[in-house]
């Protein structure tokens, strides 16, 4: 494997894609493991399908497409979150609202425009031929600006995520620091569809977190198992995808359900052995 990544390191497409990959990854899994506890999971499905209709809006326009994506996708975060906590539209019920009026939006527009070409079709499923050398650099910063955020409050996102009343009680500014994970998951939503696709980015944020939760009981731990299930799986995928010549996406998820899977396996084989100690 290790010559295989050496050898795809030699490509400049290529390398692109590792950088960004691992990046995203890195920043979906922190911020997968709050989402996942607060049942907030599905926010990140939504929101892809957000990006997806803001990137077809902007291919129409001939805009910047993440310039017009990121904006849309941030104020989007913001609303879900407020049709969620303040409206009598709960959950999901919210999810499925703004994400199937932005994925209809997205559709109108390309049927309008330049109908389904190959630019669509890499929004919905990824392509690593898809980043530029300005795509990088906007990608680098904002992961830096995710990760750094993420490590600098962690034991504020912590408070919210596991007794949001008891922070509240304590003056901790809860709308505020929710607002915050809102905010950085509509940034890695839109890094990382021009490498998953809209179909499959959410798959970043929820399988690592509940692949590390197999084995990891305490925050921290879980974090840290998160971080490094996605970054491997990443590499693993990206490598599969080199070698057989399979979408990038399709084969980080699918490595990715491997390692959920045994993961539960080891889970389920430690606790069998702990009940066979005790009897």
């Amino acid at each position: 494997m290790i010559s295989v990544l050496a050898e795809m390191l030699s490509y400049s497409f290529l390398l692109r894609a590792v950088i960004v990959g691992l990046l995203v990854s890195l920043c979906a899994a922190l911020l997968g493991v709050s989402l996942v506890l607060k049942r907030y999971a599905m926010i990140g499905d939504g929101l892809s399908h957000v990006g997806f209709g803001a990137l077809a809006v902007a291919t129409a326009l001939g805009a910047a497409p993440l310039a017009v994506a990121i904006p849309v996708c941030v104020v989007a975060a913001f609303l879900l979150l407020r049709l969620s906590e303040n409206s009598r539209i709960k959950g999901d019920a919210a999810v499925a609202l703004i994400s199937t009026g932005a994925l209809a939006i997205g559709v109108v527009a390309i049927s309008v425009s330049t109908g389904m070409n190959m630019d669509v079709y890499n929004y919905l499923f990824g392509s690593i031929l898809s980043m530029s050398r300005a795509d990088v650099r906007l990608s680098v910063a904002l992961s830096a600006v995710v990760i750094g955020l993420f490590a600098f409050l962690y034991n504020k996102v912590f408070a919210v995520t596991f007794d949001e009343s008891f922070a509240k009680a304590v003056g901790l500014k809860t709308g505020v620091y929710n607002m915050l994970i809102a905010f950085l998951t509509a940034i890695t939503i839109v890094l990382g569809m021009r490498m998953m696709g809209a179909l499959l980015i959410s798959s970043l944020i929820i399988f690592p977190a509940l692949t590390s939760m197999r084995l990891c009981r305490r925050f921290k731990s879980v974090t840290i198992c998160s971080a490094a299930v996605s970054v491997v799986c990443y590499l693993i995928g990206i490598v599969c995808s080199y070698m057989f010549a399979t979408p990038t996406g399709a084969s980080v998820v699918i490595v990715n359900i491997g390692a959920f899977f045994l993961f539960w396996c080891i889970s389920a084989l430690i606790t069998r052995l702990r009940m066979a100690r005790g009897s």
